[in-house]
């Protein structure tokens, strides 16, 4: 089991335009959910999702991840704050 980041998401980081406080409460809550495999820990919600694959949301403060899970392994697609990361799902 791995957590991979979109490289989008690690030049952010680089750049200052995810704090790396956000990111850190992410990475280990990440890192939670692959030890434990419990959706229920944190406040994760599942989003409508193409046929193939199934995506959620993950909520820190005023951030969001959005992930998907495949062979056991996490794939973390963004990182942003609430008004910005739902965009891609209009």
């Amino acid at each position: 089991m791995t957590i991979f980041y979109e490289d989008e998401i690690l030049k952010q980081i680089k750049k200052g335009e995810i704090p790396k406080s956000i990111f850190e409460l992410f990475h280990h809550a990440f890192i939670a959910l692959e030890t434990t495999n419990d959706m229920n820990l944190f406040d994760i919600k599942r989003l409508k999702s193409s046929q193939e694959r199934s995506y959620y949301r993950i909520r820190k403060n005023k951030y969001r991840a959005i992930f998907y899970i495949e062979n056991k392994n996490y794939y973390v697609i963004n990182i942003a704050k609430r008004e910005e990361v739902y965009k891609q799902w209009e």
